[in-house]
């Protein structure tokens, strides 16, 4: 696909009130989608066959000692978590605590942050999503190693 008419494709998304466009071509496919955020997020993934499987509903099953200190505990808080802001995994991925491994994290436990500084990264889909922190204050806790994948509405970070 010719990449004047990506860019034509993204002027248009971004002058409309769509959220999301998606154009197949023969055998190339590309989707724009807008972020939470206002920006808006690219990829391009060749056609694949997909075989659906239906299976049954998991229930999770909490661990007696959870059960018996917290009838309904946060998804991912553990007894150790600090209380304060919350900041969660806004999308399934791979998190990773800074820019490259070469590099320093973006924030470490004690470091004062403010609002829409930047916490972390979420790989997803080989994008890297920035997260941010919506609350300013102090880093109490960082709830996930660099490297590891996280659940979507995972805690990430506690600020105070």
């Amino acid at each position: 696909m010719d990449l004047r008419k990506i860019k034509k494709l993204i002027d248009l998304l971004e002058e409309s009130n769509l959220a999301e466009i998606e154009i197949k071509e023969g055998e190339e496919s590309v989707r724009l989608a807008r972020t939470p955020q206002g920006a808006t997020q690219y990829s391009y993934a060749p056609p694949m066959q997909v075989e659906h499987a239906q299976r049954a509903p998991v229930a999770p099953i909490p661990s007696p000692a959870s059960a018996a200190t917290d009838p309904n505990p946060p998804a991912g808080a553990t007894a150790d978590t600090p209380a304060g802001h919350v900041v969660r995994a806004p999308m399934v991925g791979t998190f990773y605590a800074s820019p490259a491994p070469d590099k320093p994290a973006f924030v470490s436990v004690g470091q004062v942050v403010k609002a829409g500084e930047t916490l972390g990264i979420i790989e997803a889909m080989k994008m890297f999503n920035q997260i941010e922190a919506d609350a300013s204050g102090t880093i109490l806790a960082i709830q996930c190693e660099s490297g590891q994948p996280v659940e979507f509405d995972q805690p990430l970070f506690v600020i105070g």
